[in-house]
């Protein structure tokens, strides 16, 4: 359903290491790094059939996140999701909602960490239990 997603970064170094470092736990290579014509920033990084990107904002402006919003990747264990939060907060991120761990609900038993980037975006390392 999703070519892509692409979030915007005030600090391109700062989240392309955070986001470096938490992929790399999913098993992402480096990221293919792109300067516009105009100067603007851009990394992305290709793994498993998605695009996941960074951008300086194109209009100028501050990148802000979304209220309400979650981007969630996908991991194969509870072990690579505590990896993934665990380099997420190392590289600048920080813990949001309750600590990494297995959630049971109506959907069944999940393995979830969620985190916020260094703009404040929350993200949400997920692997479906059980």
């Amino acid at each position: 359903m999703f070519s892509h997603i692409m979030v915007g970064a005030n600090d391109f170094e700062k989240s392309k290491a955070f986001y470096n470092a938490i992929l790399s736990t999913l098993g992402a290579g480096e990221p293919m790094v792109h300067v516009t014509d105009e100067g603007i920033h851009r990394a992305f990084w290709n793994h498993n059939g998605g695009t996941f990107g960074i951008s300086e904002p194109i209009d100028g402006k501050p990148a802000t996140f979304a209220n309400g919003g979650t981007i969630g990747f996908k991991c194969d264990s509870m072990e690579q999701v505590q990896a993934w939060h665990d380099a997420g907060v190392a590289n600048g991120g920080s813990t949001c909602e309750d600590p990494p761990g297995r959630r049971d609900s109506t959907m069944g038993p999940m393995d979830l960490a969620y985190l916020r980037d260094p703009d404040g975006n929350k993200l949400c390392g997920f692997h479906r239990a059980g």
